[in-house]
């Protein structure tokens, strides 16, 4: 779905957006209705994405059942590791060149649904690595996915990544130990099937983690440069996808604000609040649906500079072995520092979004905008158990310098900051965000 809506821009700016979204079917047991969905589609042999983890599990017996329902053929790739990378995609892009396959299907979280994206693309145009990604990594535009990729149904296993609404693949890229986005309108998937009932025994700490993640894509989009301060693109068609600030992301990023201050507490701490899950989906494909237009910005720069340098940790309910932080914790640790820092660029959106999140901000004014909202942040943090700071990561105040060392190279969610950020700006936020509580 695509459409484009006309503004009046300020001086300068940008005069248009475009929206980007999947066809979306959300519901207790709409996985099974993927059978149809994919036969809907004209597929006859699939390509079915999961991971080691899921492939003996009650979410994907449903899918493979679905679909054998439905009479289509399918074969099963679960090479798949958590924050995948250039050899994962190596060894999907050749399964789908060897699979006679015209169809893909994703189960799982990010990282399966990121794997799918990219092993189409590569799979159908094959190109160096490097080649797709942004700079400084890559050619980024100046070498754009040529064209479209395999119909694809997403179908989210965790309630956090969005990745089921978006054209956006997140790999890990291993010479420089680092992770970067593709990003292209071409890998936005057909349809996303969103089955809140999946996440029903998911172990709670990956819930928190990606409810958090959430949270975050939501007051990203919400607080980030406007669209209307972006340079005017002449070609609509090399409009990029990630656009700044929108009124179509606006709808959305607050809607999951809000679920997410009246939700989160309730849907990570009690396993049997099916209420409170069920609007922790949805929030997550919401706030997925506004980044995927308007971009993250320094939360989510910031949080691979954490996964880039942990040393000796890792993380209960996660089966991956040290050094690890999942993506969600490394985004919030650093996330209320983030804030504080940005307020001042656009004080009244982030005390929207405090009010949006729970915060009481009657009394308030906008200078006080970025300590509410941290301060919420860091409530939702404390009451959910979740680290506090990048101390609790393993990493002290000496640790700036090479943290925003790291960091600095996210140029693309950087610049999509509604406040200009420079290298000692990422070093100010990195040593104040150490503790909170």
């Amino acid at each position: 779905m695509g459409c484009c809506h006309h503004f009046a821009p300020t001086e300068g700016g940008a005069s248009s957006f475009t929206v980007e979204m999947p066809r979306v079917t959300f519901g207790r047991g709409c996985l099974s209705e993927l059978g149809e969905r994919a036969a809907g589609l004209g597929l006859k042999r699939v390509a079915l994405f999961t991971d080691p983890f899921l492939r003996d599990g009650l979410q994907m017996a449903i899918a493979t059942q679905a679909l054998r329902r439905s009479g289509l053929d399918h074969a099963i790739f679960d090479a798949i590791r958590i924050e995948p990378d250039q050899h994962c995609v190596d060894e999907a892009s050749r399964f789908l060149r060897e699979g006679g396959f015209d169809g893909v299907v994703s189960v799982g979280g990010g990282s399966v649904m990121d794997t799918a994206k990219a092993a189409m693309l590569y799979a159908l145009y094959p190109a160096d690595f490097l080649d797709y990604f942004g700079p400084p990594v890559g050619g980024g535009l100046a070498v754009p996915v040529p064209g479209p990729v395999l119909p694809h149904i997403a179908c989210p296993t965790t309630a956090g990544t969005g990745s089921e609404t978006t054209g956006l693949s997140v790999l890990r890229i291993n010479q420089l130990d680092c992770k970067f986005v593709i990003g292209s309108r071409h890998l936005l998937p057909d349809e996303a099937l969103i089955d809140p009932a999946c996440i029903d025994t998911l172990p709670r700490r990956i819930l928190t983690s990606s409810s958090f993640d959430l949270m975050s894509h939501a007051l990203e989009c919400y607080t980030a440069r406007a669209y209307t301060q972006w340079p005017e693109v002449a070609d609509p068609m090399a409009r990029p996808m990630i656009q700044g600030a929108n009124p179509w992301s606006d709808i959305h990023a607050r809607e999951a604000l809000r679920i997410v201050g009246q939700y989160l507490v309730r849907g990570v701490t009690d396993a049997e609040d099916h209420e409170a899950r069920d609007k922790l989906m949805w929030a997550a494909s919401l706030a997925g649906m506004a980044f995927g237009n308007s971009g993250t910005h320094l939360p989510h720069a910031l949080s691979y500079a954490i996964t880039h340098l942990v040393k000796d940790r890792a993380t209960d309910d996660y089966p991956v072995a040290a050094p690890f932080v999942p993506h969600g914790i490394s985004v919030i640790v650093n996330a209320p520092s983030v804030f504080r820092f940005t307020a001042s660029a656009a004080p009244a959106r982030h005390l929207d979004a405090a009010r949006y999140l729970g915060a009481d901000t009657r009394d308030a004014s906008e200078d006080d905008a970025g300590e509410i909202l941290a301060g919420r942040m860091i409530e939702l943090m404390a009451a959910t158990d979740m680290p506090n700071g990048i101390g609790d990561v393993g990493f002290g105040v000496g640790d700036a310098t090479r943290l925003a060392d790291s960091a600095h190279r996210q140029r693309r969610a950087i610049g999509n900051a509604p406040r200009e950020t420079k290298f000692e700006d990422i070093e100010h936020i990195f040593r104040h965000a150490v503790s909170y509580w």
